[in-house]
């Protein structure tokens, strides 16, 4: 999308893959807290890091943590005495985490975690595949995907805000798809720290903050006395947060120009006259784009709609937008065995989404690209033929087709 930019928000351009475009943004946010136990393909954030604190260009505490699990409670722990804070890991890092993630979520702390998605062990792999990230979708978590470099620097900003709105107060997830973004080479443009700090104001918990002067409890065994009353007041902050989402994209056009437009959830391409479309999350939208260009050189009225925000989920928005088209196929590059209908995780939110409309499209669903695998223009031009074979058929209910797999 090319807009214009503000004259001096922009101090320079370079090239930087999505790990180091990560970590400018994390300078640019001046996080006071960094814990690291790095686990590819998420390591080079924490390499990008540890350079930039060594070259003076930013103050913060570098926590070289024992584990994965030690590095979560660092970082959580620095945010509860007020302290912007950040971390990552991939895959069975993450996991290894899970206890450190869900008490993070459920005492509301606002950190920052980039998970750089791999599969699951076992059986091993270095690739993609975004369960890893989906684990906590339920646990309170906002959580975002990134498609490009310049997005993940603009979302370390645009998660810090949203996270640490005094209306939300959740952890932040921000998610990006390993080596396809984590190691690929982006143009990139820098702001300047004074066009950051107009967007970005600096983490305040309130009256939260943990402090020998403010005695507060945090965590405590309420049992059955306030468990609900609990999960209602973070069941809130999360219908909130996409208020403030919406704000803060606001905010964010205002300082750096219009950079997203709205709904800001997810992002529609070539869909104002489209008949069929195809919705995925992260860097499948580069062969879905590409695919769309194609097909509709040959007259094909597709396009492409690329999810943002998977937690909170855009419903309305999301409805509002799909609701338009015959046919809707959804891909994902995850994996749910024995869900409804044997589909993947993102099929079911969408077809979820959909079911009040009573003219609603038919949805089919596609598991392509685990472990890493390439998702090519082709597979993708094969994804929006037997999605159109969906919209002739006028089906209601999908069939789940694996693409890119042997037989």
């Amino acid at each position: 999308m090319a807009v214009a930019q503000p004259v001096g928000v922009y101090e320079r351009e370079d090239l930087l893959t999505g790990c180091q475009a990560v970590a400018e943004g994390i300078r640019l946010a001046n996080v006071d807290v960094i814990a690291a136990y790095p686990i590819r393909p998420y390591t080079e954030v924490m390499d990008a890091i540890s350079k930039i604190i060594a070259d003076g260009k930013l103050v913060a505490e570098y926590i070289v943590a024992d584990s994965e699990h030690s590095q979560f409670e660092i970082v959580k722990h620095a945010a509860s005495v007020g302290a912007r804070a950040f971390a990552g890991s991939s895959g069975t890092g993450w996991m290894y985490g899970f206890e450190a993630l869900v008490v993070t979520a459920t005492d509301r702390l606002p950190v920052l975690f980039l998970v750089g998605n791999r599969a699951l062990d076992d059986p091993g792999a270095f690739g993609v595949e975004h369960n890893d990230a989906l684990a906590i979708r339920d646990m309170g978590w906002l959580l975002c995907w990134v498609a490009t470099a310049q997005e993940a620097l603009e979302h370390v900003l645009l998660g810090y805000r949203i996270a640490e709105d005094k209306h939300v107060r959740m952890p932040m997830a921000l998610a990006m798809d390993g080596a396809f973004l984590t190691h690929s080479q982006h143009i990139v443009r820098i702001p300047s720290q004074e066009a950051v700090n107009r967007f970005l104001p600096p983490f305040d918990l309130g009256e939260r903050r943990l402090h020998p002067d403010n005695p507060v409890s945090i965590a405590p065994q309420v049992n059955e006395d306030w468990v609900m009353e609990i999960r209602r007041q973070n069941w809130e902050a999360a219908r909130r947060a996409r208020r403030v989402i919406a704000t803060a994209y606001e905010e964010f056009n205002q300082v750096f120009g219009q950079r997203y437009r709205p709904p800001y959830y997810f992002e529609e391409f070539l869909t104002d006259d489209a008949e069929v479309v195809l919705i995925g999350m992260g860097t499948v939208a580069m062969p879905a784009r590409t695919a769309v260009r194609r097909l509709r050189e040959q007259g094909h009225r597709v396009g492409y709609v690329n999810l943002r925000w998977f937690r909170p989920f855009p419903t309305e928005e999301l409805r509002e937008s799909l609701r338009r088209f015959r046919a809707v196929g959804v891909i994902d590059r995850d994996f749910a065995h024995g869900a409804p209908d044997d589909g993947g995780v993102l099929l079911h939110e969408v077809r979820s989404c959909l079911y009040p409309v009573r003219e609603r499209p038919a949805v089919v669903n596609f598991i392509t690209g685990l472990g890493g695998r390439d998702v090519s223009i082709q597979d993708a031009i094969r994804m929006f033929e037997i999605t159109q074979e969906a919209a002739r058929e006028d089906r209601l209910d999908g069939f789940v087709t694996w693409v890119g797999v042997r037989e």
